[in-house]
């Protein structure tokens, strides 16, 4: 009985019991994203352009008088002094002409004497009329005469000397001599149309780059509104097998007129030589500084994305930790970063890992990883501390910039774009 009276009220607590609902689970941690602050910087604009090698001098030896060569003096592939003999064409035709002009010269002076006297005698005869005065004129005029035989005679033998002296074919200019188109006992002549070989000059050398027209009026309405400061005249180059020359050049020439066919305005470049790596005629990327960003905004490429119609995307941490979605524009490469142009400041916390787990307007923890991404720029080999190159180049392959060759030198960025499916985007 007593259990009975009990029985209404633990039915109760078992229905209040099944009809509770459980508590509501904790609110889970903020999402832990990696975040750097973007710093503003000077940024180097430099345009990356195809080039071509061209000899410092050239020339083609060539003979100046017909004959049959007698030697060849010099060695194929070596360095020749300004001076040195290269080919000897048979002398003795020349040697007897000057012999033959050293007789006739001879013959007038010998004449010249006799009339000299012939004149002075009659000169005094005609004062006491002992001669007519006609014979007096006629012997003044033959010596005269004389004496001028005498002067033609000299360049005749001049010119007969000279004629000798060319049957040593000498080197016009110092450098390094190509091959021999003729070997001892061919006949060479003044008008022939190939040349004997080619010296080259390789010490300084030149590079000839073309830059389009389109560029150059950029750059100058850059340079013109105050949006960049005027670069300096070095020029870097990237060798065919992607290597960067060990020495920088000067920019020293810009044609003055524009290429009909190409569009295309010829700069000029002198590199130095010593060590003959570059040679004519060989490919090359030359990376001209153009002018310098004082303030440019660079981001690592892990931390821009893009959309399906591939404009691209950041995401910023702001100061309550909460995420920002800003439609960014980026204009050149550098290396593992963008140069951004509109869309980024400095200051702003850009989420750079993690960014595939959370999204716009919500919470996370940002983590400071800048040490992670401090060599995601080009550095300078030495210890200054330089600014950042950006390179306007042809392709993704040129984006980044040299990083011997631009040692204490503004690092370079790539004005061109990579494939949306680069690693470094995100769809």
């Amino acid at each position: 009985m007593p259990l009975m009276k009990f029985a209404p009220l633990f039915l109760l607590l078992s229905i209040a019991a099944c009809t509770s609902e459980p508590p509501p689970p904790a609110a889970p941690p903020p999402t832990k994203v990696g975040v750097i602050t973007l710093q503003a910087e000077p940024v180097a604009l430099t345009t990356e352009l195809v080039g071509r090698t061209t000899p410092y001098l050239m020339s083609e030896v060539r003979p100046q008088v017909a004959g049959i060569v007698k030697a060849r003096l010099f060695e194929e592939g070596s360095l020749v002094k300004a001076g040195d003999v290269l080919y000897q064409i048979e002398p003795a035709p020349f040697q007897a002409t000057v012999n033959e002009a050293q007789a006739a010269l001879a013959n007038a002076q010998a004449t010249v004497a006799a009339a000299r006297l012939k004149s002075e005698r009659f000169a005094d005869l005609v004062k006491i009329d002992a001669v007519a005065r006609q014979d007096a004129d006629d012997a003044q005029a033959t010596y005269r005469q004389s004496v001028a035989n005498v002067a033609q005679q000299k360049a005749a033998l001049e010119s007969a000397q000279i004629q000798l002296r060319f049957t040593k074919i000498t080197a016009p200019i110092s450098g390094r001599i190509g091959r021999s188109a003729v070997t001892a006992g061919a006949l060479v002549g003044v008008n022939q149309t190939d040349a004997l070989a080619t010296i080259r000059a390789l010490d300084p050398v030149y590079v000839d780059m073309n830059q389009s027209s389109a560029s150059l009026l950029r750059l100058k309405r850059m340079l013109g509104s105050g949006q960049v400061d005027p670069g300096a005249t070095e020029v870097s180059l990237r060798l065919e097998d992607g290597t960067i020359y060990g020495h920088t050049g000067q920019l020293k020439f810009s044609e003055v007129a524009v290429d009909q066919e190409t569009g295309s305005v010829t700069l000029r470049a002198t590199f130095p030589n010593p060590d003959e790596v570059l040679l004519p005629g060989m490919y090359v990327q030359a990376i001209v500084n153009e002018a310098v960003e004082p303030r440019g905004i660079l981001a690592p490429q892990q931390g821009i994305m893009r959309d399906a119609k591939g404009n691209a995307l950041a995401l910023v941490v702001d100061a309550d930790n909460k995420v920002a979605q800003r439609a960014v524009d980026t204009s050149r490469a550098i290396g593992n970063t963008w140069l951004i142009a509109k869309g980024l400041a400095a200051g702003d916390r850009l989420i750079v890992e993690g960014v595939e787990k959370t999204r716009a307007g919500a919470v996370v923890e940002p983590l400071d990883v800048s040490k992670t991404f401090a060599g995601a720029k080009p550095s300078a080999a030495g210890g200054e501390q330089p600014a950042v190159p950006a390179t306007d180049g042809p392709s993704a392959s040129s984006a980044a910039a040299p990083s011997a060759a631009s040692a204490a030198k503004p690092a370079a960025a790539s004005s061109a774009t990579p494939n949306a499916s680069s690693p470094a985007e995100k769809q």
